[in-house]
């Protein structure tokens, strides 16, 4: 089938499956991650950035595209995570601007945003790395151009943008070193594609069969709850459609059938009795929300088919003002009122009193394999109550989305770019009150190269990386980013990473315990250490922190 146009609902249906798609292939790209460890998290952070700005699609009523867009661009900056979700967000920044005026797309007009988007996407990099998800994004962009200068069809365009962007991430190896070290791809360009194929199954539903996009019940759930957020935007008088209809019919089931399911006519039917429809089915269920008048006649509809499993009818209008109370969130607790703020990125009760034992004012939950989002960083600014803030991310995949919460923040906001846990406390340990915001950020960034950071995790796979060969369920210590030792006992690989950490300089050695971790085993590394260098100070804290047993630092 031809597509010569793209409207409002076009739209909403490839954003709408686009994230689908991610989501159902989230875990798939999580494998491709780099380091074999249990904290590979392109994919979540990708599929949960991509869900934010289709969420904020679905709930926009409007019906120009351009507003979609509007709504598109700001969903994947507050919901963007993870640098992956954040050079995504700014993909689809530059993509929806390109058609902010518009009512609808032409075949070139999606050309342009495709293109529009790399450019934005490159410009926002610092230092722009080929073989990763802006060559993918590059090389659709260019195939999907080519095309449209040829033809009006749009869903040509989009099938090239897939096609080329396929090509380019089986190249990414050839690009990146590392991954063909490795043997993958690279894992944001292969979002990215899942994200290019659910825009073409949207809008043409051109997919493989065991691809084609059914909503599963959470699903149907948030579209329902998309629907009642735009009924919200309205006043009680504007509802022409009052009641808020499910039936869920057992297809084939019971004595009133006289009639054979066909989806389409059964939408068809639907769609003059109302608005707002949903309609879900499979081989022996069909599931259906609808706003209408007429609750009772969508009933004895259903009933021609099969059996009513469900029914759920509401009066909207007696609802609306719960539904608009209850669409607005709560804000964060406050904290007590300061000049400046000190908000600590981190996971584990054990690791947030640490921080907040050495000066942190806020702790925001997150870090590996959960990074918050942009939103959530403007969370806890606000939630600070502080003149100023510094912010300390804790890990380097949060920099981006801290980076895009302190340009839209309404107070001063500094970034510390500490990478780990202990470089975040020694950063604080810097941190002079009387000083001024610019001046405690430069003597905290300075302070993080006084500690070396290591982190013992086990492995998820068997890899070769920097020539150290690595198993399946070996324990890694990691030193400062890199894997440096392998082996199948934990207690050894803490030891081992350990001692290539210390020098003739080394003071304090500080053993943080996860949740995985062991208190007894955390002496008997600090035994080890202590028979190595007498002279060395070690300290034992229990952080609770999930994915490494062990943080261990050397000051």
């Amino acid at each position: 089938m031809k597509v010569t146009e793209i409207t409002a609902t076009e739209f909403q249906a490839m954003m709408r499956v686009a994230a689908h798609r991610l989501t159902k292939n989230a875990e798939f790209v999580n494998s491709l991650n780099v380091f074999p460890v249990p904290d590979g998290d392109t994919g979540t952070n990708m599929s949960l950035t991509f869900q934010s700005g289709a969420k904020a699609v679905n709930e926009n009523n409007a019906q120009a595209v351009g507003e979609l867009s509007k709504s598109l661009a700001k969903g994947l900056l507050m919901g963007a995570r993870g640098n992956s979700g954040v050079i995504s967000s700014q993909i689809f920044r530059g993509f929806s601007k390109s058609m902010e005026e518009k009512i609808s797309l032409t075949a070139q007009d999606l050309a342009d945003a495709f293109t529009s988007g790399v450019q934005t996407a490159y410009k926002a990099v610092m230092k722009p790395v080929e073989g990763t998800i802006l060559t993918v994004a590059r090389e659709g962009a260019k195939a999907g151009a080519k095309v449209a200068a040829q033809t009006d069809d749009i869903g040509a365009v989009v099938e090239a943008v897939v096609e080329g962007s396929k090509k380019a991430l089986l190249k990414t190896p050839e690009l990146l070193p590392v991954l063909k070290e490795v043997g993958v791809v690279d894992s944001g360009g292969q979002g990215l594609v899942f994200i290019y194929e659910g825009f073409l199954e949207g809008l043409t539903g051109q997919a493989p069969a065991k691809d084609l996009y059914t909503p599963d019940e959470a699903e149907m759930d948030e579209m329902v709850n998309a629907n009642h957020h735009q009924t919200a935007q309205m006043g009680t008088e504007e509802i022409e459609n009052g009641y808020c209809t499910e039936i869920m019919v057992a297809l084939g089931d019971g004595t009133t059938v006289d009639r054979e399911f066909d989806y389409d006519e059964f939408r068809n039917h639907l769609n003059g009795i109302g608005d707002s429809l949903l309609v879900v089915a499979d081989d022996e269920v069909v599931k259906v929300h609808v706003h209408t008048e007429h609750p009772g006649t969508v009933m004895a509809y259903g009933q021609h088919f099969g059996s009513l499993m469900k029914i759920k009818v509401d009066n909207m209008r007696l609802q609306h003002d719960t539904i608009v109370e209850n669409d607005q969130q709560a804000a964060p607790v406050q904290a007590e009122p300061v000049d400046t703020g000190i908000i600590a990125i981190s996971a584990g009760a054990g690791v947030a009193e640490l921080f907040r034992s050495l000066g942190a004012t806020y702790i925001l939950s997150g870090g590996q394999t959960m990074n918050p989002s942009t939103q959530d960083i403007l969370d806890a600014i606000q939630a600070a109550n502080a003149k100023k803030v510094i912010l300390l991310p804790n890990n380097k995949n949060i920099f981006l989305a801290a980076e895009q919460a302190a340009e839209v923040a309404e107070i001063p906001v500094e970034i510390v770019q500490s990478r780990t846990i202990a470089q975040g406390m020694t950063a604080l340990l810097s941190f002079d009150p009387s000083a001024e915001l610019q001046a405690n950020q430069v003597a905290m960034t300075e302070a993080l190269d006084t500690v070396i950071s290591g982190q013992v995790t086990q492995a998820i796979r068997d890899t070769t990386l920097d020539g150290l060969e690595i198993k399946k369920d070996d324990y890694m210590g990691i030193i400062d980013g890199k894997i440096k030792v392998s082996t199948a006992d934990r207690q050894t690989a803490a030891i081992e990473m350990v001692q290539t950490m210390l020098d003739e300089d080394s003071e304090i050695v500080t053993i943080i315990v996860g949740e995985d971790g062991d208190m007894t085993e955390a002496e008997a590394i600090s035994d080890a250490i202590m028979a190595q260098d007498d002279e060395l100070e070690v300290e034992i804290h229990e952080g609770d922190q999930p994915v490494y047993p062990y943080l261990i630092s050397v000051e």
